[in-house]
């Protein structure tokens, strides 16, 4: 899931660079809220799911080391969300760039039942 508002990115450019940790953890919260979208929409509520696994990657400038401050912002959304059913396991790892320029994306394995 990218930060997709409308269909536009709003987060875009590289955390440590054009956006700071801050705004990079708001980027990641909206990536949690589009997969429980997405979930939702296959599910018909989220009563049944739960977070498996989170997948985190930042568009970082060289020498960020804050990944994992930027990728708290769906952890904490998802866990706010879905209480323990929202905890999880992560990673949260830098790359240098993300599709349309995102600073965020995320990979969420769900388990529904």
């Amino acid at each position: 899931q990218l930060p997709l508002l409308a269909g536009q990115i709003q987060y875009a450019g590289i955390v440590g660079e054009d956006l700071d940790v801050e705004a990079g953890y708001e980027a990641a919260k909206l990536c949690a809220l589009n997969a429980l979208s997405v979930l939702k929409a296959e599910t018909g509520d989220l009563d049944s799911v739960s977070i498996v696994r989170l997948g985190g990657y930042v568009a970082s400038a060289l020498g960020f080391s804050a990944h994992a401050n930027v990728i708290n912002g769906a952890s904490d959304l998802l866990a706010s969300v879905l209480g323990d059913k929202g905890i999880h396991a992560r990673l949260a790892v830098g790359v240098a760039s993300l599709p349309l320029g995102a600073a965020v994306e995320l990979e969420v394995i769900a388990a529904v039942g």
